[in-house]
């Protein structure tokens, strides 16, 4: 085998093994976002009380990004990324043995420390190994496993909910353990990763003290990012297509189909004009896109309309999404990159990890959930196209130099 085809192989496992983790990672989260009501109901606690278990995932997630991201700097990208995905799928699966309303939000936060290694490894181990020209569609690619997952949850959430009940739907989620065989056999360790590792190690406090502009600009972008990706999402299907839209099983279970079908081309898309236009003009054309079917999507009653418009928001919201892999990882200083883009998207989601009582507090003072999904979406978009405007741009930057922008 000549040396180009075999480092094309090798970025190839490397994509499927970070598209694949993320996908399962998501199918995971997202089977609680179908369960909440029912979970509440089990350990006799409202809905708003269960939302804590969302947050607590959510806001966990920037310890196990800070955590795990320094082992993958110090001992590889390969391992550690075997490592979350056993132990996300093992407390996935504890959390269906629950007890108690308290040990439930215990394996909700152990799982959530689990699930924010996942993403900074995944995306660096793939965008330090695959070629430059791949970098805009492979992180669109990457980031549509996010709805890819959410897609898996729903497929198991309208066809087999009520034959596994809550329990056996997390009893499912252990399955992603299995990918470790495939890396393990088949994803080589970064090459980028083997060559900063021969140079001057530096701490990780050091870097990001020589970096914290750009880590605090990073911070408050993931923050944006992640509002306007949970505030989309998160109580979107059980609260307002619902309980506010009145909409059957069956209905919610096709439009949320539909609209992570719109997600998943979202992501591919403009992964793949960003190599075009770069990574901010990407980001914030979608953004534009999210505001002009916002009202709609947060206000029709209808199903044909929910559905087109919960499509394009999708569309929008993950297109906007599908940048970021490459985006956070073209900024990232390379000594850390193990640690940097994770750790700042799941601090990002700390902050944001208030979306979903925040929204069920607002829905409950106006008694509308739209104007909710209307406040964040829309709020949240404008920042993100500001931040677009005046932030840094790295499209292309060498993956192995150790100069940050």
């Amino acid at each position: 085998m000549s040396e180009a085809v075999e480092n094309l192989s090798r970025a190839r496992s490397a994509v499927i093994a970070a598209f694949l983790s993320w996908t399962l990672d998501a199918f995971d989260f997202f089977i609680l976002i179908f369960t909440f009501d029912d979970v509440a109901k089990a350990f006799g606690v409202n809905v708003k009380s269960i939302s804590l278990a969302i947050t607590l995932t959510l806001a966990t997630r920037a310890l196990g990004a800070f955590i795990f991201g320094r082992l993958a700097d110090k001992y590889g990208r390969k391992p550690i990324l075997m490592l979350v995905v056993l132990l996300y799928s093992v407390f996935e699966a504890a959390s269906g043995f629950a007890w108690s309303f308290a040990s439930f939000l215990v394996i909700r936060a152990a799982f959530g420390i689990a699930m924010g290694g996942e993403w900074g490894i995944g995306s660096s181990l793939a965008m330090e190994t695959i070629p430059d020209r791949w970098r805009g569609w492979v992180s669109g690619l990457l980031q549509a496993g996010y709805p890819l997952g959410y897609f898996l949850a729903t497929l198991l959430f309208g066809f087999a909910y009520s034959h596994l009940g809550w329990r056996g739907m997390f009893f499912v989620g252990a399955s992603p353990a299995i990918l470790v065989f495939f890396i393990n056999a088949h994803v080589e360790e970064s090459p980028a990763f083997r060559k900063i590792k021969t140079g001057k190690q530096l701490s990780a406090m050091a870097v990001l003290r020589k970096h914290s502009k750009l880590a605090i600009y990073a911070i408050v972008m993931m923050a944006a990012f992640n509002f306007f990706s949970h505030g989309t999402q998160d109580i979107y299907p059980k609260l307002y297509l619902a309980q506010q839209a009145h909409l059957s099983h069956a209905t919610l279970t096709k439009i949320v189909l539909f609209y992570n079908v719109g997600a998943m081309l979202g992501g591919i898309s403009f992964g793949y004009l960003s190599q075009r236009i770069g990574r901010r003009w990407a980001i914030g054309l979608a953004c534009v896109l999210s505001l002009c079917v916002v009202y709609t999507w947060s206000h029709s009653h209808t199903a044909a309309i929910l559905a087109v418009s919960a499509f394009i928001m999708q569309f929008a919201v993950q297109g906007a999404w599908g940048v970021v892999p490459v985006h956070l990882n073209e900024l990232s200083p390379a000594e850390i990159r193990g640690t940097f883009p994770g750790f700042v998207y799941q601090l990002g989601n700390f902050i944001a990890s208030v979306n979903a009582p925040l929204q069920i507090a607002l829905a409950g003072a106006t008694k509308d959930y739209g104007y909710a999904h209307l406040l964040v979406a829309g709020s949240v978009a404008i920042l993100l196209i500001v931040l677009m405007i005046f932030g840094p741009e790295a499209k292309n930057v060498s993956m192995a130099n150790t100069e940050a922008v």
